[in-house]
C-alpha cells in the first residue's frame, strides 16, 4: 500500500524503516511484493472476471518505463485499466478495477484482455482498440471530456469566441449529466432525450457551420473534425442511461499511476509491472468499495493461505465490505 497507495518508492521505505532501526533492504521489500502478489493471484483474477461480466466498461491506458536487461536503459511497458461501475446509472453492483500490464502498446493486448467481453467499450479514440468493434460484440462509446479536452487546451492559449461557445455547449451537457448521476438508466435515458439530444443536435449543426468558416490547417478545425469523426460513438450515452457521457472512470483509475511514475520513475523489470498490476487491481477495487486498502490487504494476507479456494470470493473487497457492514467491531 505504501508503494502502489501512497506512491513511495522502495527504495525510500527502506530509509524510512532504517531511521527506526530496522534493516530491511529493498530486495527484501521487493521479494515481499512479489510474493504477496503471487499469494493473492487468485483475488486478482477473480476481479477481472467481475469487471468483464459487465455490459458497459471503461478502458484506458499509460505507459511506464521499464528498465530493460542488460543496458541499463528504460523501454516503454503500459498499464492498461479496465473499470466496472454502475453506480452513476442507480445500480448496486459492486464498482472494479482491474489491471493489466503488456511490455508495448500493440493492439493485440487489448484484444486479448476483451476476448471474453461483449458490451460497451467507453474509451478514447486509440486506434488499437478500434478492431474490437468489428464484429459487434463490442461497441464503442467516445469521450466528451476527451473532445472537451481539445477545446480546453485551445482556449487555455489562444481564447476565442469559437472555443468559448465550444465549452459552453458541452458544458451544458454535463449540467444534466450532474443532475441524473445515481439516478436509474431508464430515468437517465428519458431526461438525456428530452433534454441533451436537442443540444447535441444544434451542437452538431454549429460545429458543422463553423468548421466551413475556418482554416483547415487551424488547431480549433482540427478539434472539430474530432468531434464530428467521433460523433456516433459520442452520441451512443443519449440512447442508454447505463453508459456516461464520458470516460473519467478510467481516467479516475489511472490516477495513481501517473503519481507512482514520478515518484518511483521506473520499473526494474517486465515482472515488476504484472506485479504492479496485480496490486493496483485490489488497491483500487477495495477503495472504490470503501474500504481502507491496508485493512483489506492485512485481512486477506492473514487468511487466503487457508482459505478454500473454491469460496475465493468471499474476500473479495465488496464481500469484505459487505461483512463489517453486519460486523462492524471487525474495523477496529
Amino acid at each position: 500500500v505504501s508503494k502502489y497507495g501512497d506512491h513511495q518508492p522502495l527504495y525510500r521505505q527502506s530509509e524510512i524503516f532504517a531511521r527506526e532501526g530496522i534493516d530491511l533492504d529493498r530486495s527484501t521489500l521487493a521479494g515481499w511484493v512479489g510474493a504477496a502478489s503471487e499469494l493473492l493471484a487468485p483475488l486478482v483474477d477473480e476481479i477481472r472476471k467481475h469487471v468483464l461480466s459487465a455490459s458497459k466498461i471503461h478502458a484506458d491506458d499509460t505507459p511506464v518505463p521499464v528498465l530493460a536487461p542488460g543496458n541499463g536503459k528504460t523501454k516503454t511497458g503500459r498499464l492498461w485499466t479496465y473499470v466496472r461501475d454502475d453506480r452513476p446509472a442507480g445500480e448496486d453492483t459492486a464498482p472494479a478495477v482491474w489491471f493489466a500490464y503488456s511490455e508495448d502498446r500493440k493492439g493485440e493486448h487489448p484484444r486479448l484482455h476483451l476476448k471474453d467481453f461483449k458490451g460497451a467499450l467507453q474509451a478514447d479514440a486509440y486506434s488499437g482498440f478500434h478492431h474490437l468493434y468489428g464484429d459487434g460484440a463490442i461497441y464503442e462509446v467516445a469521450c466528451w471530456a476527451h473532445t472537451r479536452r481539445k477545446f480546453h487546451d485551445i482556449h487555455a492559449v489562444h481564447a476565442s469566441a469559437i472555443t468559448t461557445e465550444a465549452l459552453a455547449r458541452i458544458g451544458a451537457l454535463y449540467a444534466i449529466e450532474e443532475q441524473i448521476r445515481g439516478k436509474p438508466a431508464e430515468l437517465r435515458c428519458e431526461i438525456r432525450q428530452a433534454r441533451a439530444k436537442p443540444l447535441v443536435e444544434e451542437l452538431r449543426n454549429w460545429m458543422e457551420k463553423v468548421l466551413r468558416s475556418l482554416s483547415a490547417k487551424s488547431e480549433t478545425a482540427g478539434a472539430i473534425r474530432y468531434a464530428l469523426s467521433h460523433w456516433r460513438a459520442l452520441t451512443r450515452y443519449l440512447d442508454n442511461g447505463q453508459l456516461e457521457i464520458d470516460n473519467n472512470a478510467a481516467e479516475r483509475a489511472l490516477r495513481a499511476v501517473a503519481i507512482g511514475r514520478k515518484n518511483y520513475l521506473f520499473m526494474g523489470a517486465d515482472s515488476g509491472g504484472q506485479r504492479a498490476a496485480s496490486l493496483y487491481s485490489l488497491i483500487g477495487t477495495a477503495k472504490l468499495n470503501g474500504l481502507d486498502p491496508a485493512f483489506y490487504l492485512r485481512k486477506v494476507l492473514a487468511t487466503i493461505n487457508d482459505h478454500p479456494i473454491n469460496r475465493i470470493e468471499e474476500l473479495l473487497p465488496w464481500n469484505i465490505a459487505a461483512s463489517l457492514q453486519t460486523e462492524p467491531s471487525q474495523a477496529a
